[in-house]
């Protein structure tokens, strides 16, 4: 069956293409194959550094054939009308950033957008991510999360930014300036309370990598020491909160259907995610009987 023109993500007949290329975020070896030959076939390298472009391919022992140009966030809007023009005219044009996936918190997006509603070509050369990266080590719930880009730099923002996630089911990552870390983690405790599960990950796939894991108290009081590097933030999402009351009058309906007390505990906490420990709720119980 055909597919219908309005559903084309690329012309019939394409002339050149854009490319997304996953640069390593500290390791040259973490390239990927596809990303080195596209350094060296490129019509063209829109670089969010150029300088950083050229070194990452003299590491990989690459020659960049073609014209190497900046993409950065302040240039990009202007940039992106001749880039999308030398694509239509054929060439290969390749985005890179600094470091990691372009557009995931880096420039990229307009130029996508661009080529998309121009029917050109999309394609991406997979790789490195700071963001799935620190997910993966961190130890939190990975099956489920949220990537919030960087924290506002304002506390009045940031506090209402963090209130926002309090309720927050899912693992959020974040990424913050080491010189605000330990002021965002103080507000962190402030809004989310002290016992939240965090893990600060610096200086990923480097030399100095670190992985703190604690609460966020524990982590708030080992940033008040300098940090460097860059840093990714893993926050645990919010545990749901039963209210004791209405397991209790759960327990109370269970007994009366002939359950024993200790029975009818077991069963309600098993069906309540964050409800109390079997013997809290038996303790709840009679107090509730003696009250």
């Amino acid at each position: 069956m055909p597919i219908p023109e309005s559903l084309r993500s690329y012309p019939p007949e394409p002339t050149g293409r854009l490319l997304l290329g996953a640069t390593p975020l500290g390791q040259p070896s973490d390239a990927s194959k596809r990303l080195v030959d596209a350094l060296a076939s490129a019509d063209i390298v829109a670089a969010e550094d150029t300088r950083r472009v050229r070194t990452l391919a003299s590491a990989l022992g690459v020659k960049i054939a073609g014209r190497v140009v900046s993409l950065f966030d302040q240039n990009e809007a202007a940039r992106v009308p001749a880039l999308v023009d030398d694509i239509k005219g054929g060439a290969t044009v390749l985005v890179v950033s600094d470091a990691g996936m372009p557009l995931i918190n880096d420039p990229g997006y307009r130029m996508v957008t661009a080529c998309v509603e121009a029917g050109l070509p999309v394609s991406c050369l997979p790789g490195p991510s700071a963001v799935t990266t620190a997910l993966a080590v961190s130890g939190l719930p990975s099956d489920r999360f949220c990537f919030e880009g960087f924290a506002p730099r304002k506390q009045s923002a940031r506090r209402a930014w963090l209130a926002g996630l309090a309720a927050e089911p899912r693992t959020t990552v974040f990424f913050e300036s080491p010189r605000r870390l330990a002021e965002c983690l103080r507000d962190a405790v402030g809004e989310l309370g002290g016992e939240r599960r965090a893990v600060v990950c610096r200086e990923l796939t480097k030399v100095h990598e670190e992985v703190l894991r604690g609460s966020l108290a524990e982590l708030a009081e080992w940033a008040d020491e300098k940090v460097l590097g860059e840093i990714t933030v893993v926050l645990d999402g919010a545990r749901p909160v039963a209210d004791l009351p209405t397991l209790v009058a759960e327990v109370d309906a269970l007994v009366a259907e002939g359950l024993r007390v200790k029975d009818a505990c077991a069963q309600v906490v098993d069906a309540h995610p964050g409800a109390p420990s079997r013997r809290e709720l038996y303790d709840a119980v009679l107090r509730a009987r003696d009250s």
